[in-house]
């Protein structure tokens, strides 16, 4: 119930090709747990071979052994390697077997030497052929594997001379050039390979190298002579170079012809045997075409052809034969007004195609001829750089735009020169303030506009004209309303300066109505004027007969009012003085009162009138309104009739009550100073002074 087994499943040997027959290699027995005669009874090779056998048996009576045994002679070069299997087989019913696997591995020996493909190798080469060229190729084979198969190849020459000429790869057998090979020196190379193997059995080729001639000796180009540079107004035909040519090579590989690439300046002309001329064709031009760099090519009549160029690189010389050009055909320049002195305001600028001092160019104003108007002196130019400086400050309401010629000339002998015109456009400033043209504005007087008041709102009264001397946006001018007697009833057009009324005229609103408007412009900052006009509102023109003011009447009343207003104050500060004195007076004796004018204010009114009806100096008691008329002609003061105070009954000297509504502060006046009033209700001169 127990197969044989082997330990290993597969088992391999490395055996030498040289082994002689008979030779035995020991294997590993099977082991069966099976005793008797279920054991292993006997072994088998599967399948069978000629080369090998399997051996069973025992030495002793515990002691067996199994080999294999080579039964015919190995060579590795018709068999590597071989595999079968070693079959065990015990005794038992049915028997039972078990295997391994073997893999023989045969090791090679150098029994084989090596052999060349060809005993001689016949190769061409042309005599110009470059150095590491492969001329061709020789090849060994060895039948022997591993280091007895590896072949290196050497050179061995002839005599035992060495010929430096030729080398051998010792590794794939290509022969190459050390150096080339002259037909004229040699025809023939002849030497041979010799092909070792590893273990040093070799064998030995000859090698023969026939040297093909080649057209390889290139024509030869010596200059005699070369001018360079020559000027741009060199003439035609004038002869730049001189040079020969030649070449070793002999028959059609010696004949030699020459050619230039670019004819269009210059040409190569034929002068005698082997020389040749380099000369001009037609006109130099160096802004055109400063340097010519010229190809003279040589070749000869072989196959392939050969050729040898020479390069002559001609320079062209500068001549004075270009003016100055100015960048633009005209300039244009801006200046503000009221510029600052030797103020920069741009630059021309001229180029010349000319070069060192015929290229220098520089700048001046050029003369201005007998007909033609001066130029301005206040612009100047640099003579190095072509700044443009206006000298002196410019008013734009005086001179808008000037020009001048500016000339730029070259250093050349003679000096070329160009002209271009430069314009200067002087830019407006705002420093002009609007000028009113209308209404007049003179000292002499003014007429007033006349306005019917049945007019209606948007009545065209009169219009504000103004000028400016600026231009553009500096002489847009709008105009405002600035100050009116009756701001609300006038309204001015921004635009126009159409003064109209904004509203229709009431009887609230005086007859003479005076305005200012203010024209501005429209300048940073802005500048402005003003104009004062008036209007006389009337019912119909048969007013136009009243009086009108003068402005002499006009001064007068400002002085008039002046005077009054001074009066006023003197007055006050009297009657300050005088209360504090009276108060002084009333506290300290508390007299009776001194006949004479007393005023009293509105809080000591009551006691006051009382004081003087107990004391019975004041028989009659008056209360009068004063007030000063407006747009009197002459100013005087009036009085309007008198009124009684709102004073208590008991206050009164006459007994009798104030009318409702009264709160005039009362002046008593003594008997002796009040006099009758006059029908138009004026006071005397004695009631004046007591007052």
């Amino acid at each position: 119930d127990h197969s044989p087994v082997f330990r290993k499943e597969k088992v391999s040997f490395r055996i030498p090709e040289t082994s002689d027959p008979g030779s035995r290699f020991p294997l590993e027995l099977a082991q069966d747990l099976d005793i008797g005669s279920n054991s292993i009874q006997a072994y088998s090779i599967s399948p069978k071979n000629e080369y090998f056998s399997v051996s069973y048996g025992s030495w002793a009576e515990d002691d067996t052994y199994l080999e294999l045994v080579l039964e015919k002679a190995l060579d590795r070069e018709e068999l590597a390697e071989m595999g079968f299997s070693v079959i065990a087989e015990d005794g038992g019913s049915p028997p039972r077997s078990g295997s391994t696997q073997v893999k023989i591995v045969i090791l090679d020996v150098n029994d084989n030497a090596p052999v060349f493909t060809e005993e001689r190798y016949v190769g061409k080469t042309l005599e110009n052929m470059p150095e590491g060229s492969v001329i061709l190729t020789v090849l060994a084979t060895d039948q022997d594997a591993g280091v007895n198969g590896d072949i290196s190849y050497e050179l061995i020459q002839a005599g035992g001379k060495s010929d430096s000429a030729f080398v051998i790869d010792p590794i794939t057998g290509e022969i190459k050039l050390t150096k080339h090979l002259d037909f004229e020196d040699s025809v023939y190379h002849e030497f041979r390979v010799r092909a070792t193997d590893g273990e040093g059995l070799s064998a030995i080729c000859k090698v023969l190298v026939e040297v093909v001639d080649v057209n390889d000796n290139a024509p030869e180009l010596v200059v005699s002579s070369f001018s360079s540079p020559l000027p741009e107004n060199t003439v035609p035909g004038t002869v730049v170079a001189l040079f020969s040519v030649r070449d070793r090579d002999s028959g059609a590989n010696g004949q030699i012809s020459c050619a230039l690439e670019d004819q269009l300046f210059f040409s190569v002309r034929a002068a005698y045997k082997n020389y040749y001329e380099l000369v001009t064709v037609s006109a130099l031009d160096r802004e055109e075409r400063a340097q010519h760099i010229l190809s003279v090519t040589a070749a000869d009549a072989g196959w392939p052809p050969l050729t040898s160029t020479q390069t002559f690189t001609v320079d062209i010389s500068d001549v004075n034969d270009n003016a100055p050009v100015f960048n633009q055909t005209s300039y244009t320049m801006y200046v503000r007004e009221n510029n600052v002195p030797t103020v920069f305001v741009g630059a021309v600028s001229a180029a010349d195609a000319d070069v060192g001092l015929n290229a220098k160019v520089t700048y001046s104003l050029a003369p201005v001829q007998g007909a033609e108007r001066p130029w301005c002196s206040c612009i100047s130019v640099n003579s190095e750089n072509g700044h443009v400086f206006v000298l002196r400050p410019l008013d734009y309401e005086r001179l808008r735009q000037t020009q001048v010629t500016v000339s730029a000339s070259d250093a050349g002998s003679p000096p070329l020169r160009a002209n271009v015109t430069v314009r200067l456009v002087v830019l407006d400033e705002n420093d002009n303030a609007p000028l009113v043209l209308y209404p007049g504005q003179e000292s002499s007087p003014a007429s007033s506009e006349l306005v019917p008041v049945s007019a209606e709102a948007g009545y065209l009264i009169t219009k504000v004209v103004a000028v400016d001397a600026d231009s553009g946006q500096n002489s847009w001018l709008s105009y405002h309303l600035l100050r009116a007697t009756e701001p609300g009833l006038f309204s001015v057009g921004v635009q126009s300066g159409e003064v109209r009324l904004r509203r229709p005229v009431t009887d609230r609103d005086a007859v003479k109505q005076k305005l200012v408007v203010l024209v501005r412009d429209n300048g940073k900052p802005p500048l402005s004027a003003t104009a004062a006009l008036s209007a006389l509102l009337l019912k119909d023109f048969s007013d136009m007969r009243l009086p009108h003011s003068s402005p002499a009447t006009e001064e007068q009343q400002d002085s008039l009012t002046t005077y009054l207003i001074v009066s006023l104050v003197f007055v006050s500060l009297l009657f300050l003085i005088s209360t504090v004195a009276f108060v002084a007076r009333k506290v300290c004796k508390r007299k009776e009162l001194e006949a004479g004018p007393v005023l009293y204010g509105a809080d000591n009114l009551q006691s006051g009138l009382a004081d003087a009806a107990a004391a019975g100096t004041l028989p009659r008691a008056y209360c009068y309104e004063i007030s000063l008329t407006t747009g009197s002609g002459n100013s005087e003061f009036k009085f309007l009739r008198p009124i009684l105070p709102s004073l208590p009954p008991q206050h009164c000297a006459t007994g009798q009550e104030p009318d409702e509504g009264q709160d005039f502060p009362c002046v008593p006046v003594s008997g002796e100073d009040m006099a009758p009033m006059d029908n138009a209700g004026t006071l005397s001169a004695g009631q004046f002074n007591a007052l």
